[in-house]
């Protein structure tokens, strides 16, 4: 199996949804994989099985999912199948379910079941051929590439008034400003909430020039953990955090200073927890997701470590991942985001030019991430990678987040 999770955002760019994306099987071993299922035999539904053996809570925090439901797997028992969390499930169709009377009918039932329904990747010559399934669905996604999305949502409205409309497809930050100036749309997905806004002109503030002297402190090749301390203690915000933080890790203990956690968990660990925290703080003037995304980058690059045989480069992954947003948060380019703090060069060439032994780790993250299911399976041939493994690797790092940073 694999799993990704894509957000949608409000107006405000909170996190209202996900959208989860699955694959059975590496489709370049067994491209036929994903048509056959578990359930008696017949057509499952990859990111439903997902949802309901992995739980709501650690995929997405118990908001709801957009799960995609293919026009063979309409027809099996979901309402068996999905025995918990239906009223936070959408089922998301798109234009392989034709309107007519047999989908119609079977889309009909589903709602009657408590499921709740969004349609996706529907041509403006197709809006009035759909019009039967668009009045029974509760989402609609439009895509901001494809369609003039200020007209669509005038006709939507005018039309089909309850249903809501999610923009799709939005690269930048100016792109979302301009749709959502517009108004009526409820949710917004796409890339601009990880794309920095600007570049070059942006001064770091006090408070944060505080923090990257932190962790260039920490990073540093002469790192003395007695320094980072007393610097750690001028600022009570990230000490709490490091030691609510730590405490979450070591198991039945009180830790109660920066130097009684370095005893129970060593320079090494806890040198990667004051970079864990400090980016925390860092992201703390951003949407909420973003903090989200940086430190589950960090621990699903440190997790591939081992399905990519880089055990003994597990550290820089994590920090490779854990600051591959920081061009975002300094809003600066990333080669110069990077050369104020003190990371290696492997890093710097990993994020900057996608070269060097880290580079392959994290343009293979950075194709999960996006469900290019493709890329991912061709890498995983090449490389002879174990699809359970990749897999695990993933769900551990949102178990992570959930129990560490939550």
């Amino acid at each position: 199996m694999l799993l990704a999770l894509i957000p949608l955002f409000d107006e405000n760019i909170n996190v209202k949804a996900y959208s989860v994306f699955a694959q059975r099987e590496n489709q370049f071993l067994n491209p036929f994989s994903y048509a056959t299922g578990m359930y008696d035999g017949s057509t499952y539904v990859e990111g439903l099985e997902a949802v309901m053996t992995t739980g709501l809570g650690t995929l997405s925090d118990d908001k709801p999912v957009f799960v995609p439901v293919s026009n063979v797997a309409i027809f099996s028992e979901l309402e068996s199948v999905c025995t918990e969390y239906r009223d936070r499930i959408i089922l998301l169709i798109d234009r392989t379910i034709p309107p007519i009377p047999m989908y119609i009918d079977r889309l009909k039932e589903l709602k009657n079941a408590g499921f709740r329904l969004a349609i996706r990747r529907l041509a403006v010559p197709e809006f009035q051929v759909y019009s039967p399934i668009i009045a029974i669905v509760d989402f609609i996604f439009l895509n901001n590439k494809k369609i003039a999305i200020d007209k669509a949502m005038i006709y939507f409205q005018r039309l089909f008034p309850d249903v809501k409309l999610i923009a799709g497809n939005i690269d930048t930050m100016e792109e979302f400003e301009n749709i959502k100036s517009g108004g009526g749309y409820d949710f917004y997905e796409g890339e601009f909430y990880r794309i920095p806004a600007g570049v070059d002109e942006h001064e770091i503030t006090p408070m944060k020039a505080t923090k990257l002297r932190l962790l260039q402190l920490v990073n540093s090749s002469d790192f003395e953990l007695n320094d980072a301390a007393s610097v750690i203690s001028n600022d009570t915000a990230i000490t709490v955090q490091l030691l609510q933080m730590v405490n979450r890790i070591v198991k039945m203990s009180e830790i109660k200073t920066i130097k009684h956690a370095a005893a129970m968990l060593g320079q090494r660990e806890l040198k990667k927890w004051i970079n864990t925290v400090v980016m925390h703080n860092l992201c703390g003037d951003r949407p909420n997701e973003l903090t989200r995304l940086s430190l589950l980058r960090a621990k699903f690059a440190e997790n591939l470590s081992d399905v990519f045989g880089m055990k003994d480069k597990s550290d820089e992954l994590f920090l490779m991942g854990l600051f591959s947003i920081i061009d975002v948060v300094l809003e600066k380019p990333m080669e110069d985001a990077l050369d104020i703090l003190q990371l290696s060069q492997a890093i710097k060439d990993a994020l900057v030019k996608h070269e060097g032994q880290l580079g392959p780790v994290f343009d293979f993250m950075m194709a999960y991430e996006t469900a290019d299911w493709s890329e991912v399976s061709r890498v995983m041939t090449i490389k002879k990678f174990d699809t359970d493994k990749v897999y695990r690797a993933y769900i551990d790092s949102l178990s992570w987040y959930r129990e560490t940073i939550k």
